[in-house]
């Protein structure tokens, strides 16, 4: 009898952990939200006015289907491995550079995460590349309501000094749309953007690059009046660290929750950059330009509402996810992540960025 009730009763023990482990985050309304740069997932087709004849069976990087389907397992496996370590799936998870709709949906029917049942919102964007931004959602917990891409524009009415730039170079200048989406968590009314801001080459990002961010800040300034106590989430691969004038500046992102207003956002990963976290490696040197960060009626939230919770050794509210598979163990690239291509040849990899994420709970 003795031994029945002690079996019994480690049963219950397991099974009790196993619920926790798997779902006690989501059944505690507790959701993970998060961001990841895909680096160029391309299919294999050309696709009528974009330059991505690199990305073809022909082209310079010999894009096949078999690399494509490897390409489409490994970012999978990283969304599944969040999953496992969180014990859910994302909630929300922004992604850039992707091709269009096609390949999205193949990831999400990928069968490692296709348990997830994401449902997907994507526009084409202007980009001469075709690379895009898209937002990934379980329609369990997020209620989508409507959604948008907001344009770049150099409009005269910002702080940032056009002098430099000719009309002709304005008019045949092209980048990605920034995604903002709207809908509820558990009743919440929440809206996400998903940025994927100017790169860093060419010599004039400098001021593309808080151009992008204004207009980010600007939408949600603007979502606030019109739905006061909505929670807005920026996300995004934004080429620029937590402490640069875009973030800071125009962004008015803040280190901490204590010293964030109406009138700005808290930034987790200004923190976390200070003490030596990176979510990529640009030229040599540690970064985080994968940023999340949420405005104020996330940070401070009313009580028995969402809020963003610390999830890194009891005091980071942000992590960046990386695994000893997701980067370079040995040679010249060690400890910075495992990309697809290196030196132009496929080397089979995952991205050269690393995802990052924040948590939320009521």
């Amino acid at each position: 009898m003795k031994r029945i009730v002690y079996l019994l009763a480690v049963l219950l023990l397991v099974s009790g952990w196993n619920a926790g482990a798997q779902g006690k985050k989501v059944k505690g309304k507790s959701y993970v939200i998060g961001f990841y740069n895909l680096e160029n997932l391309f299919d294999t087709y050309h696709d009528e006015g974009k330059n991505d004849y690199e990305y073809l069976p022909d082209g310079a990087n010999e894009w096949t289907d078999a690399k494509y389907a490897k390409k489409l397992q490994n970012m999978a496996k990283v969304i599944a491995d969040m999953a496992k370590d969180n014990g859910a799936w994302h909630a929300v998870l922004g992604v850039s550079e992707v091709e269009n709709r096609h390949v999205l949906e193949d990831l999400v029917t990928e069968p490692a995460i296709a348990p997830a049942h994401y449902q997907i919102v994507h526009y084409d964007s202007p980009d001469r590349r075709g690379v895009d931004c898209a937002l990934f959602f379980r329609p369990e917990i997020f209620k989508y309501i409507t959604s948008e891409a907001i344009p770049f524009t150099f409009d005269e009415n910002t702080r940032i000094d056009w002098s430099e730039w000719s009309q002709e170079e304005k008019d045949a200048f092209r980048t990605r749309d920034v995604l903002m989406v709207r809908g509820t968590i558990d009743g919440e009314m929440f809206a996400f953007f998903v940025c994927h801001l100017p790169s860093r080459l060419g010599g004039k990002g400098a001021d593309l690059r808080p151009r992008g961010a204004e207009i980010a800040y600007n939408r949600a300034m603007e979502l606030q009046k019109e739905f006061p106590g909505i929670k807005i989430v920026v996300m995004g691969d934004m080429n620029d660290n937590p402490t640069d004038p875009s973030m800071m500046e125009y962004l008015h992102g803040k280190e901490f929750i204590s010293e964030t207003t109406d009138q700005d956002f808290f930034d987790p990963f200004l923190s976390m950059i200070k003490a030596g976290y990176s979510s990529l490696y640009y030229r040599g040197e540690g970064n985080i330009f994968d940023i999340v960060m949420v405005n104020n009626a996330l940070a401070n939230a009313p009580a028995g509402t969402f809020q963003i919770q610390p999830i890194v050794k009891g005091k980071y509210y942000g992590r960046v996810f990386s695994k000893p598979y997701m980067t370079n163990q040995t040679g010249q690239y060690k400890g910075t992540p495992f990309r697809t291509f290196s030196n132009g040849s496929f080397i089979g990899g995952f991205s050269d960025h690393y995802p990052t994420y924040i948590v939320i709970k009521k």
